[in-house]
């Protein structure tokens, strides 16, 4: 795999089909499974707060791993890290039906979360190191996709699983198709290339600990609250962590994380305006739900089609952005998306409790193609910014930046709202006040605009990167 060349182009695209559904299958599990959460609190005996922790612990897992799993893509090979991730998710979802109490269900969604932990990190290295640059765009704009067809399928899909069957199902469904892509990927899959390398286990060590305790304290925060003492701890360490993690990565002759690629500004700009866009989407999928439904009065089902408004745009533009940064490049794309993604939030902050339903579609449906027209050339400049011995770790830190993005994004998204809500209210607010729809609508224009101001700071970041490189190459032209 160390020639794209050697690489048929009927093979590389029946790769990009297998990566693909090991892709699909993780997304849908991951929107399936919120569906299912009452039933699954009923089920085993237990409360929402603690039923929760089956989609946040396999948050957590995720974040991490997956820079561990992207440095063993790189030492171990990319496609055999990819094979193991898919047999332990596979793994991980039959125990989950399985499963009769919390705790069991919880390990099982961890093992669940590992092996998906393992093909999120492998997957962009995969897709880049097999396609040539001129068809890479268009590859990395399919798995953009995919990603959006696996959490617009989860809910419908979920609901008629838990209605028809058991919540159980909901994880058997991806046994058959793990496993077809296990085999398809013995046969299919190039050779991976070893290398002597070791895995730095300090630093693996200081990451996990680190971040474990960041996305946990983000997480429970929300209930528990961010001035409770054991919070405020779980931040502090996680920093202190964190800062020796950097200082031992520096030193470190073979680090988990190689801290030389953020040396290349491209890169950096590419992974901090990457972070910066999840956190503004993370923040609008948190409130919408609760718009539809507390404040426009819709259905649990009426808002659940509401909400697949913006993954069926996603799936339509993402392909579209990811084949013209083929052809034009991506810099003039991720800059024209972020803008109009901040138009669009800009646009949603203006609602009411007395809005029409199609104008807000109309806004959801701008800020989306904004979004899709940037995440598909973004990742292209993420991956092809790095040599093809980091692919995997920079696979890894921008699907890092895609979870980190979406729990800082919920979490100062919730954070904001009751804040608000309080200041509006006279006391502390921590749920929707039934029969005040207008505390609601104070404190989500407050949301919105800080998530369109976010993304303005990633517009001026894209400016400035775009006008850096084309000072870069008038330069080399008139040399």
């Amino acid at each position: 795999m160390n020639n794209t060349d050697k690489v048929t182009y009927k093979r590389r695209w029946i790769i990009l089909f297998t990566v693909l559904s090991a892709t699909f299958m993780s997304t849908l599990d991951g929107s399936i499974v919120n569906v299912a959460l009452p039933d699954m609190s009923s089920k085993l005996h237990t409360p929402m707060a603690g039923i929760e922790w089956v989609v946040t612990g396999f948050l957590i897992v995720i974040a991490a791993t997956i820079l561990i799993f992207g440095r063993l893509g790189d030492i171990k090979g990319k496609t055999r890290v990819f094979s193991f991730g898919v047999i332990l998710f596979v793994l991980g979802s039959f125990l989950c039906g399985l499963s009769n109490s919390l705790v069991f269900l919880i390990a099982a969604r961890c093992i669940q979360a590992v092996g998906a932990s393992a093909t999120m990190a492998t997957n962009q290295g995969i897709i880049t190191q097999v396609f040539p640059p001129n068809e890479r765009g268009s590859a990395l704009g399919i798995l953009g996709t995919f990603v959006a067809l696996g959490s617009m399928a989860g809910p419908p899909l979920g609901g008629f699983i838990v209605s028809a069957f058991s919540w159980k199902y909901i994880f058997w469904i991806n046994v058959p198709i793990g496993i077809a892509v296990f085999i398809i990927g013995l046969k299919i899959f190039p050779k991976s290339h070893r290398t002597d390398e070791s895995l730095d286990g300090k630093g693996s060590l200081l990451f996990m600990i680190s971040t474990v305790l960041l996305f946990g304290a983000l997480v429970q925060g929300q209930s528990t609250g961010y001035n409770n003492p054991i919070m405020i701890s779980a931040f502090i360490i996680s920093a202190i962590t964190f800062i020796i993690f950097i200082i031992i990565e520096s030193k470190t002759e073979l680090p988990l994380l190689q801290l030389n690629i953020f040396h290349n500004s491209l890169f950096s700009i590419s992974i901090i305006c990457a972070f910066i866009s999840f956190c503004a989407i993370g923040a609008s999928n948190i409130i919408l739900p609760f718009y539809f439904q507390d404040t426009m009065k819709l259905s649990p089902a009426a808002t659940g089609l509401f909400m697949m408004v913006s993954p069926i745009v996603l799936s339509i533009v993402a392909p579209l952005s990811g084949h013209m940064s083929d052809k034009i490049g991506s810099e003039v794309l991720t800059l024209l998306g972020l803008s109009i993604t901040s138009l669009g939030l800009f646009l949603i902050s203006t609602i009411s409790e007395i809005s029409p339903l199609t104008m807000i579609v109309i806004y959801i449906i701008i800020m989306t193609i904004g979004n899709g027209m940037f995440q598909s050339p973004n990742n292209v400049l993420v991956m092809s910014t790095v040599s093809k011995d980091k692919l995997g770790i920079a696979g890894s830190v921008n699907a890092l930046v895609r979870n980190l993005g979406f729990v800082v994004g919920t979490s100062l998204a919730t954070l904001l709202l009751y804040n608000r809500m309080s200041h509006k209210m006279g006391y502390r607010v921590i749920d929707y006040i039934k029969g005040r729809d207008d505390v609601f609508i104070y404190g989500m224009k407050y949301v919105y605009i800080s998530a369109a101001l976010f993304c303005i700071i990633g517009v001026c970041l894209t400016g400035f990167r775009l006008y850096n490189n084309r000072i870069k190459r008038n330069r080399s032209n008139i040399n």
